[in-house]
């Protein structure tokens, strides 16, 4: 074996010897994995950089893992299929300081690696690859990929996350170690490339963009990616990662629009033609109302998951919600909803008689019943959140035996310092 074909490591255990690790996922791409592997090595040899090629299989059946081994590369396996599950048992057995993540089929040009070591040694946390900001040579991309879903995808992962990436499914793309840890990756398939972008926009890293040429693939198979399929998976994941436009815009809206119905609802009884019959409209009034009220608390549990869970740090409507509000103000105000709402039936019912049961009765009934439905809701509710909330403030405000130990940690570091000096 040439020794050129390999990228020379000081020594096999160490991470402080390595700067660079290139790690590539393959799944049946023996046509194609031995010309990146010979393209990252010759490159870092050519830059004059530590590093190594570490090869993530997921369980391929042809000759790649004979393939990668042969030409020195590193090869760890994952038997748990998908793309996500693949990177992350390559980042693990990284060893650089620097991660570069390229797909191995081709497509991606590992001969230009220099592009994303660059931002990254001048302080970036993730270096993306940007193909629509690049070149596309003829045939390397579908055209509903490349002017249809991927400006969709990454439109609306912009206008939610405000990340300022062009191109949020490239494939290749680097990042340094301690960022790989700030992000805390966990999605297993292709939407795994959206989950990065967005945490490292949730996690404040520093995001730069340089342009690359995305070429034909050399595959012989059919591609792994589904674009329908994956499509929604991305869609998906943005908007259980943006609980305000997944749930807090709507409800808010079907609440406004519930009202607004229902108090109209009684100059609907006397139009004519299609806008006639109150009754009805007052009926889908109030199921809009109600309905949108509780979609605005699935919002407030939604936000509180995403702290805990640390998909966010900071949340100041929560802090203000369980600072102000709490357990008993919640079911307080509940309790004033049921009443209002019980005051409100009781004047229906008390007055029905008397005006020979007028369909503006029955509106006013239905207000009633939406109150009270709305208050339950309230009362329910802010016994979840309080649950919710005692997690939430553990996790936000630290023990008083934590204050007082960083305290006198603090304490200690200064005066050690005085010393010193």
């Amino acid at each position: 074996m040439s020794s050129s074909n390999r990228v020379s490591h000081p020594r096999r255990g160490s991470r402080r010897d390595i700067e660079v690790s290139v790690v590539i996922p393959c799944l049946n791409e023996e046509a194609t994995i031995g010309i990146c592997i010979r393209k990252a090595q010759a490159t870092l040899q050519r830059l004059g950089i530590a590093g190594e090629v570490i090869v993530a299989d997921n369980g391929s059946t042809d000759r790649s893992v004979e393939i990668a081994q042969s030409l020195g590369a590193r090869v760890v396996h994952e038997f748990r299929k998908g793309y996500g599950w693949a990177l992350m048992r390559g980042f693990r057995a990284a060893r650089g300081e620097f991660i570069i993540m390229g797909d191995g089929d081709d497509s991606y040009d590992f001969t230009d690696l220099e592009r994303f070591i660059k931002p990254l040694r001048e302080g970036a946390d993730l270096v993306m690859g940007t193909r629509l900001k690049g070149i596309i040579l003829p045939g390397a991309m579908p055209w509903k990929n490349r002017y249809i879903g991927n400006p969709f995808l990454s439109g609306l992962l912009n206008m939610l996350f405000r990340t300022g990436v062009s191109d949020c499914h490239c494939g290749m793309r680097a990042f340094r170690r301690d960022a790989l840890r700030k992000m805390q990756l966990r999605c297993s398939g292709m939407e795994f490339a959206s989950e990065m972008v967005i945490k490292a926009a949730k996690a404040g890293l520093r995001i730069v963009e340089v342009p690359i040429t995305l070429y034909p693939d050399g595959r012989t198979r059919p591609p792994h990616l589904r674009p329908w399929r994956d499509g929604w998976r991305h869609l998906k994941l943005m908007l259980s990662f943006s609980p305000t436009w997944l749930f807090s815009i709507p409800g808010i809206l079907l609440l406004l629009m519930g009202w607004l119905i229902l108090l109209w609802s009684g100059a609907a009884s006397s139009s004519p033609g299609p806008l006639s019959g109150g009754a009805h409209w007052a009926a889908a009034g109030s199921l809009c109302a109600i309905l949108g009220y509780q979609v605005v608390h699935l919002g407030l549990v939604a936000r509180a998951y995403s702290v805990l869970h640390r998909f966010r740090e900071v949340d100041r409507l929560l802090d203000v919600i369980f600072r102000f509000i709490g357990l008993e103000r919640g079911l307080l105000i509940g309790a004033i909803f049921v009443l209002l709402g019980l005051g409100v039936n009781a004047h229906a019912v008390l007055t029905w008689p008397t005006d020979g049961g007028s369909l503006q009765h029955f509106r006013t009934s239905l207000c009633g019943s939406a109150l009270m439905v709305m208050g339950i809701q309230t009362i329910f509710n802010a016994f979840l959140l309080s649950l919710l909330g005692e997690q939430y403030e553990r996790k936000r405000v630290p023990s008083k035996n934590q204050r007082s130990h960083s305290s006198l940690a603090l304490i200690h570091s200064q005066r050690v310092a005085q010393q010193s000096s």
